[in-house]
């Protein structure tokens, strides 16, 4: 490989030594037909003037990048799966195969989903199916646009095998996809720690955390040190969900990443309109993360955190640190939903006002996510409409007055196409059948420009 001044290796996950991870080999695949390469989250990390023949050789078939690590690991996580505690998971359809630094200097990981068996695989195969593949990039492509804190999908190589699953029509297509996130280290990781009581172990990970992926020198409480980013990253992470009308589907506790940055999609739906008890996991029968519930949820999980945490801490000092979350949790939603709105207001009486204002719009007025935040981005509706007449809007009217729009909020174009760019289940499954029928992979390449246009109009 070529070497560039932006590729920054940097494998500090090795100096945990090996009580953390399992040192694993890929899949041998049959096949490798790259169907998808991130060449904007290349750019980061240095890597995208990789060839496809050099990309496959690393990304289908796990070369070892330069200076990096010599093997992928698979990383040792218990957590919580529908609040039932699960000692027996792990890295069991994946690993960490490279660590990086981007040009601000952050820690970035390329993990991978579907890459072969692990010691954590149990009964499965660890394989991705292609449809999954597909669904993660248009979710990943989809948050990253709408301002969220995301995994980004680097790649997804098509492997040649045929897959049997229960929950989608088989034998399926397989393939291989490798994610950049920001860590690699879940609530999960810390719950492992606990249910063995190692309290060495505990404090060498919570270092780590702090001095790798929050840039800071461990103090004199370095767990609740810990602990307080990831209550305040836990409310960013609910409410940007809400913003962004998403439904990530499984937030179990060894799906929380101790960045609080989103990441690993599965039943993820956006939902059509504001319904606080839409799910997207058709498994989910008692609604335990539906829409309206997901702040909720995420809590508990970082409660587990802190409960891991109680190795070393007393309790005090972090409950004192979990009760924090409501009110980061308000902040961050209000702007969550006032950056998607496109506007500011001079006072916090009146950003609360319009965001209770907008919640109830929603809720009762019958127009959906998409819909409206274009119809009034800026803080001005921009396509009359009978619906915004009705007295569920009424309210909101009032409340939106008070608003200015943020520079340049609508100046890019897409503000003035006839429909926002969505994301909604009819659409992805639109874009698979596509491909499963006719491999016809053009509409998800055009769906991503269209993300990606949308991104740059919300980016002022």
């Amino acid at each position: 490989m070529a070497q560039t001044p932006q590729y920054n290796p940097a494998t500090p996950i090795l100096t945990l030594g090996d009580g953390f991870y399992d040192p694993v080999a890929a899949a041998d695949f049959p096949q490798t037909m790259l169907r998808f390469r991130n060449d904007r989250a290349a750019a980061t990390v240095g890597l995208a003037g990789l060839g496809d023949a050099e990309w496959i050789a690393h990304f289908g078939r796990f070369q070892p990048l330069p200076d990096n690590l010599p093997q992928p690991l698979a990383l040792r996580y218990h957590g919580h799966q529908f609040q039932v505690y699960n000692p027996d998971i792990g890295d069991g359809r994946g690993f960490l195969f490279a660590q990086l630094r981007a040009g601000d200097g952050r820690l970035l990981d390329l993990g991978t989903k579907g890459s072969g068996q692990t010691p954590y695989s149990r009964f499965g195969d660890g394989r991705l199916t292609l449809k999954g593949g597909v669904r993660e990039i248009l979710a990943t492509e989809m948050l990253e646009a709408l301002g969220v804190r995301t995994s980004r999908t680097f790649s997804l190589i098509e492997t040649g095998e045929r897959l049997q699953r229960n929950d989608e029509p088989s034998p399926t297509r397989s393939a291989v996809l490798v994610r950049l996130s920001h860590g690699h280290i879940r609530i999960g990781s810390f719950q492992r720690l606990a249910w063995f009581k190692d309290a060495e172990g505990m404090r060498a990970l919570t270092a780590y955390c702090l001095r790798t992926l929050y840039d800071e020198h461990p103090g004199d409480v370095p767990e609740v040190q810990l602990l307080s980013h990831v209550v305040r990253g836990a409310a960013r992470l609910a409410a940007s969900y809400m913003g962004a009308g998403f439904v990530h589907g499984v937030l179990n506790s060894d799906n929380i990443a101790i960045t609080a940055e989103s990441f690993d999609y599965g039943p993820w739906r956006f939902a059509p309109n504001w319904e606080p008890g839409f799910t997207a996991a058709y498994f989910d029968h008692q609604g335990l993360y539906a829409f309206g519930r997901q702040a909720q949820a995420i809590h508990w999980d970082v409660v587990q955190l802190a409960v891991s945490l109680r190795l070393l801490s007393e309790a005090d000092p972090l409950v004192e640190v979990l009760e924090e979350f409501p009110q980061f949790y308000e902040a961050e939603l209000a702007a969550a939903m006032l950056a998607r709105l496109g506007v500011t207001l001079a006072t916090e009486a009146d950003r609360l006002a319009l965001l209770e204002a907008m919640q109830a719009a929603l809720t009762d007025g019958g127009v959906g996510i998409d819909r409206f935040f274009f119809d009034w981005r800026g803080g001005r509706l921009r396509r009359e409409a009978d619906a915004y007449d009705a007295p569920a809007f009424a309210g909101f009217r009032l409340a939106v007055a008070h608003a200015a729009p943020v520079a340049g909020a609508t100046d890019h174009d897409y503000w003035a196409e006839e429909a926002p760019c969505s994301m909604h289940i009819d659409e992805v499954e639109a874009i698979w059948s596509a491909i499963a029928e006719r491999d016809d992979w053009a509409p998800l390449y055009a769906k991503v420009e269209a993300i990606r246009r949308m991104g740059e109009a919300h980016r002022v």
